[in-house]
């Protein structure tokens, strides 16, 4: 039985992914961000996280090496848009979002990388908000300047993605890197109005991370998204 590692499974696309790979007969290690969020199955362990607590990283990281798993996919879900509702970029705020969508990620991978199979999969969850193709598209009722803090660390997720999808090449791990993006979900972040449901995104990304696509890319519903 293969062993997928899912951050963020709480609710939303990550609660999804779990559910999907679970009703596949994967094992799943999934992370969450409080204990009230956990969810019960017999193929499913779960962890605490805080993406924005060098610490909580650690333990996590420390755990789930410990508990003798080998990881054959990655899916670093978990991520924070705490500038919703701004035009103007605060300077607080985009510092926590780095902390979170872009440190956190980083530091935590980095730790998880000794336990992931050669040949695995890692997939970083983007957006169509961290394209800088598509900045000044106007996007149904999203408004082109809108969550600044946010855009700018998916931008930077996928720079992460191409640079550790070169090192895995170099390193001749077979370790494929990829981002995705879900597409607008209808989530606490996403939105009511969104048109595509949690079950939706995540059978997306689990087609994309059970295959073997062309390393360094970011994918949006099977075919590559623009930078």
């Amino acid at each position: 039985m293969k062993t997928v590692l899912i951050t963020g499974i709480g609710r939303g696309i990550g609660k999804a992914l779990a559910e999907k790979f679970l009703a596949e007969d994967w094992t799943v290690i999934g992370t969450v961000y409080t204990s009230a969020e956990a969810v019960k199955h017999e193929n499913l362990t779960t962890y605490q996280l805080d993406l924005s607590s060098p610490e909580s990283i650690a333990k996590c990281a420390d755990a789930i090496t410990d508990s003798g798993a080998k990881i054959d996919i990655l899916i670093n879900n978990a991520a924070a848009m705490l500038d919703a509702d701004d035009i103007h970029l605060d300077v607080d705020r985009l510092r926590k979002t780095l902390e979170i969508n872009v440190v956190g990620i980083v530091d935590f991978t980095e730790k998880i990388l000794p336990v992931i199979d050669n040949g695995g999969h890692i997939l970083n969850t983007s957006s169509q908000a961290g394209s800088l193709a598509e900045a000044d598209i106007l996007a149904d009722t999203h408004e082109p300047y809108h969550y600044p803090a946010y855009k700018i660390s998916k931008t930077a997720i996928n720079m992460y993605t191409r640079t550790l999808a070169v090192r895995m090449t170099h390193e001749n791990t077979g370790i494929i890197v990829s981002s995705i993006n879900p597409g607008w979900v209808k989530t606490d972040m996403g939105g009511s109005d969104a048109p595509i449901t949690p079950g939706e995104a995540a059978a997306d990304i689990f087609k994309l991370a059970i295959s073997c696509p062309e390393t360094g890319q970011f994918w949006y519903k099977g075919k590559k998204y623009p930078w």
